[in-house]
């Protein structure tokens, strides 16, 4: 067996300081139910020597080996993901690095930035000997546990709201995972799944209710910082969020980079949420400690339909430490944004990457992101399971309807 390398040590409850053994399956913090993150002994690694190092290693997340929970290469699960391009979006000379900038990873296997997270917690699941696999899932998350459960030999059941869109319930099962959809939005069928699974013996690889996911995306933030070059971080990140663990991985990325001596500063963190559903950028605004659940929850975005996200004490954190802050847009704006990012500068966007562009307006317009600071957009996913025409029509159909 040869070893990746990896640091790894403790898994960290920040609620109670509790530290946990990782040697073996675990979801939750065993002492109060909080999420748990992997923590590495980066006293043993060279920031300069590591660093110098990667631009001969594979072109894919697992490029940073050192830094993720996975302690065997043969237990590692790839399609390949990770190392996504970034995209100039504005008329500029690409070589200032100034502007308006787009990483996207509509591109990635499965076709969103989910591969990340599956690939580590499925890899890891794997070494630690788990057999099977369930996830609540908006869509996205569903399809990348299909696939990635299926390269590694590992049963996966699938959870999805009714209002799903279809091509992701086939994706799913086209890679062979057991469906069950059922009516509500993602925080109804996360209850009602874990209810289900009580007593299977199946993982939950639910969001930020296991330590891993978080890992694979924390590679977002090793990329962008590798990318730009650690000397010009984009001033401000934005980033559309449902469960937010997007946020949580690049922070924890950065602080990483910035106690190996690798960066000097952290990017400012931006949520973008629709205005049906926005409880991240309602806690930010009030100055709330953790979320509460959104009323009446409804988005054109399925990724961001998340009313109650779990774990949301440390969402809230890595934005506020970052010095960042949040926006809401509309359904409309959110629409309006993938068509411009497909016919003007060739994106496919999912509406939850297209979230992003519509939340340029409102943070430039009261001065969170000024027009002479360097912004990279988040694009989490394609648009090719989404009809533009579609949503407009359905977008219409609401506006004309005598109930509004």
């Amino acid at each position: 067996m040869t070893d990746t390398g990896s640091l790894l040590t403790t898994l960290d409850c920040r609620a109670c300081c509790a530290q946990v053994d990782p040697g073996h399956p675990v979801g939750v913090c065993p002492n109060c139910g909080h999420a748990l993150l992997a923590s590495y002994d980066l006293g043993k690694l060279d920031g300069a020597r590591w660093k110098a190092s990667l631009p001969g290693r594979v072109a894919s997340l697992w490029r940073y080996r050192e830094l993720l929970p996975v302690g065997r290469e043969e237990s590692i699960v790839t399609l390949g993901e990770g190392f996504s391009p970034i995209l100039r979006l504005d008329g500029g000379v690409p070589a200032d690095g100034h502007g308006l900038w787009l990483k996207d990873d509509g591109g990635l296997p499965t076709g969103s930035f989910k591969a990340r997270g599956m690939a580590v917690a499925v890899s890891r699941a794997r070494e630690l000997g788990v057999r099977s696999t369930f996830v609540p899932s908006a869509g996205n998350a569903g399809v990348a546990l299909s696939a990635y459960a299926a390269r590694a030999g590992v049963h996966a059941r699938v959870y999805l709201p009714e209002r799903t869109p279809q091509p992701m319930k086939d994706g799913c099962r086209a890679y062979g995972a057991e469906v069950l959809e059922l009516p509500g939005t993602l925080r109804e069928v996360g209850t009602a799944a874990r209810a289900a699974e009580g007593r299977s013996g199946a993982f939950d690889l639910s969001t930020l209710r296991e330590p891993y996911r978080v890992e694979g995306k924390k590679t977002m933030g090793l990329e962008i910082a590798e990318q730009f070059g650690p000397g010009d971080l984009p001033d401000a990140i934005v980033y559309p969020t449902g469960g937010g663990t997007g946020l949580v991985g690049m922070f924890k990325a950065f602080q990483e980079l910035r106690a190996l001596g690798i960066v000097e500063r952290i990017p400012r963190l931006y949520a973008v949420q629709p205005d049906g559903c926005a409880p991240v950028v309602r806690a930010l605004e009030d100055g709330a400690s953790a979320t509460s659940p959104w009323e009446s929850p409804h988005t054109v975005a399925p990724g961001l339909l998340v009313p109650a996200p779990f774990a949301s004490e440390r969402i809230l954190e890595a934005v506020r430490e970052s010095r960042g802050g949040g926006a809401t847009v509309s359904d409309a704006s959110i629409v309006r944004a993938m068509r411009v990012l497909a016919t003007r500068f060739g994106v496919s966007a999912s509406p939850e990457g297209a979230a992003t562009y519509a939340g340029l307006e409102p943070l430039r317009a009261r001065r969170a992101i000024r027009e002479d600071e360097t912004v990279l957009l988040y694009n989490t996913g394609s648009g090719l399971p989404f009809s533009i025409p579609a949503l407009e029509r359905s977008l219409a159909a609401e506006e004309s309807s005598p109930q509004r």
